[in-house]
C-alpha cells in the first residue's frame, strides 16, 4: 500500500532566460549544437523539447548560435499549428559540433548548476517528511509485527537520519526496510544531469528512479500549470537504492567513462531524497568498519564530498535516510565511535509462539493450504522443542512452500500432515556431521 505523505514539494521553477541558467555559456551552446547534431530536431519546439529547455529560452540560446554563424534559418515554415521556423547547423556549426562531441559525448538535457541543485534538495529534504502512525502501519500491513516496532520504528523514520536493523536471519529485516520506503509515499523532483566545474554528472536513473506519470494540460483551460516546473528534473517516487553483499566502496564514487568524458553519480547521490538500504551489512568485501567510516561525514553533516578524475573534490548534499541491516550483533562489527554515527540502533528479534502461528495462517491462506491442528500441534510440540523454539519469520513460508511442493510431485491435494511436517522440516536445516573425503 502507497500512502500519499503530503509534504508540498515545491516544484524547480522554470528559467526564464539564459542569464538566470548560471550555466558557462560555451556549455549551452555547444550542448544545442551537439543534440542537434545527435538528433537531427529543427523547431524550436523539438530543440527546446531535446533539451530540456522552455521555447524562449531555447530561442535565445538559438539566436546566439546564428550570431556566431554556427546555425541558420532554413527560409522554410513547417507545417505545424503554429507554422514554426526550421533552423538547422552551419558547415562551422557542424565542425564545431564534432570537435565538442570530441571533448564530451554528453548531448540532450542541459544540466542543472550545482548550486541550484542545493536549493532543490533544501526544498523537497526527506527530513521535511512527517510519517505519522498511520502511514507506517499502512505500509507495514502486510507483516506481523510486535507491538511496540511501530513505536521505535517511527520516530527513526520520521527523522531522516539513519538507522541500524540487526538481528537473527530471516526475521524480515529487509521487508521492514521496504515498508519504511513504502511509507515515504510522495514525489520529488530528480536532475538528469548537473553540472560542477564544466563538467556532466549524469543523476536520473531509470533503472532507481520511478518517473511519475505527467499530468497532461487541457487545451481548453484558462491556465494551465500541470507541468509547470523545470523539464530539467524528472518528477519520481522518492528514490530507494538496495545494495548487499556486492557493495564496494569504489561504487560510492563518481563512475567517470573516459569514452564519453561524463561522470554517472554514484549510489547514495541517486539516492537524495530517498533511502539507501545496505542490506547483509557484513557479508561485503570490505569490512563493516570502513563501510561505515565513508559514510561518517556525510551521516553527520550532511554533505557528501566527491572528487572528479583532477582530483578536484567538492561538496554534494547529501539528503538520505540509510538503513543498515546485519545479522550480526553490532559490537561484532563496529567499534564505539562507528556506533555513535549510526542514530537508530533497533533489534529484529524473532517472532513469538502467537505471532508465528498468525504469520503461519496467513501465509497458508494466500498459498490455499488448509490448516490442520494435528499438524500445527505435531510442528509445535516435537519439531520446535528440538531448536530451542526458535521461530523465525521465513520459516512459514519456507515450511509451506515445501508441503505444496511435496503435494504436486505426488498429485495429491494440497494438504498438512504430521509426516509433510517432517519431510518438510528435514530441508530447512542441515545436520552436523562429519563428511568422508
Amino acid at each position: 500500500m502507497n500512502m500519499q505523505v503530503q509534504t508540498g514539494v515545491t516544484p524547480p521553477p522554470l528559467p526564464r532566460s539564459l542569464d538566470e541558467m548560471q550555466l558557462p555559456m560555451v556549455m549551452m551552446r555547444d550542448i544545442l549544437l551537439k543534440t542537434i547534431f545527435r538528433k537531427s530536431v529543427d523547431r524550436v519546439s523539438t530543440i527546446a523539447q531535446a533539451i530540456s529547455l522552455p521555447a524562449p529560452v531555447t530561442q535565445e540560446l538559438i539566436d546566439l548560435a546564428r550570431e556566431q554563424l554556427l546555425m541558420e534559418a532554413t527560409g522554410t515554415l513547417k507545417a505545424t499549428a503554429s507554422n514554426e521556423m526550421a533552423y538547422q547547423l552551419t558547415d562551422n556549426g557542424r565542425s564545431r559540433a564534432m570537435d565538442a562531441l570530441q571533448q564530451s559525448e554528453y548531448y540532450g538535457a542541459m544540466p542543472v548548476p550545482l548550486e541550484v541543485y542545493h536549493e532543490q534538495i533544501r526544498r523537497q529534504s526527506i527530513r521535511n517528511l512527517q510519517i505519522t502512525r498511520d502511514h507506517l502501519t499502512a505500509s507495514m500491513g502486510h507483516l506481523v509485527l510486535p507491538d511496540d516496532l511501530i513505536s521505535t520504528l517511527g520516530p527513526a523514520v520520521s527523522s531522516g537520519r539513519s538507522i541500524l536493523l540487526y538481528g537473527p536471519p530471516g526475521n524480515g529485516k529487509s521487508s521492514l526496510s521496504n515498508g519504511i520506503r513504502d511509507a515515504l509515499g510522495d514525489k520529488i523532483y530528480v536532475p538528469k544531469a548537473i553540472e560542477y566545474a564544466g563538467q556532466v554528472i549524469t543523476v536520473y536513473d531509470p533503472i532507481v528512479h520511478s518517473a511519475a506519470e505527467e499530468q497532461v494540460d487541457d487545451p481548453t483551460a484558462l491556465r494551465r500549470a500541470g507541468n509547470r516546473f523545470d523539464h530539467r528534473y524528472v518528477l519520481c517516487e522518492r528514490p530507494t537504492v538496495m545494495t548487499g553483499g556486492e557493495l564496494t566502496l569504489d561504487m560510492l564514487d563518481l563512475v567517470y567513462n573516459p569514452v564519453a568524458r561524463t561522470y554517472q553519480a554514484p549510489l547514495q547521490m541517486k539516492a537524495t531524497g530517498g533511502v539507501f538500504i545496505v542490506d547483509d551489512l557484513g557479508r561485503q568485501a570490505e569490512p563493516p568498519q570502513a563501510l561505515v567510516n565513508r559514510w561518517i561525514v556525510p551521516l553527520e553533516e550532511g554533505r557528501d564530498i566527491l572528487a572528479l578524475q583532477s582530483g578536484e573534490k567538492f561538496e554534494v548534499p547529501f539528503d538520505t535516510l540509510v538503513i543498515f541491516s546485519t545479522n550480526f550483533h553490532p559490537n561484532e562489527i563496529f567499534d564505539q565511535a562507528a556506533l555513535r554515527r549510526i542514530f537508530f540502533k533497533i533489534k529484529i528479534d524473532g517472532p513469538n509462539q502467537e505471532n508465528f502461528l498468525k504469520i503461519f495462517a496467513m501465509v497458508a491462506r494466500k498459498k490455499k493450504m488448509p490448516l490442520n491442528e494435528p499438524a500445527l500441534v505435531h510442528l509445535l510440540k516435537r519439531k520446535y522443542p528440538t531448536i530451542d523454539n526458535v521461530f523465525a519469520n521465513y520459516q512459514p513460508v519456507f515450511l509451506i512452500d515445501q508441503m505444496i511442493s511435496i503435494c504436486e510431485f505426488e498429485g495429491i491435494p494440497y494438504q498438512m500432515t504430521p509426516e509433510l511436517i517432517d519431510r518438510a522440516w528435514a530441508n530447512m536445516f542441515v545436520r552436523d556431521e562429519h563428511i568422508v573425503k
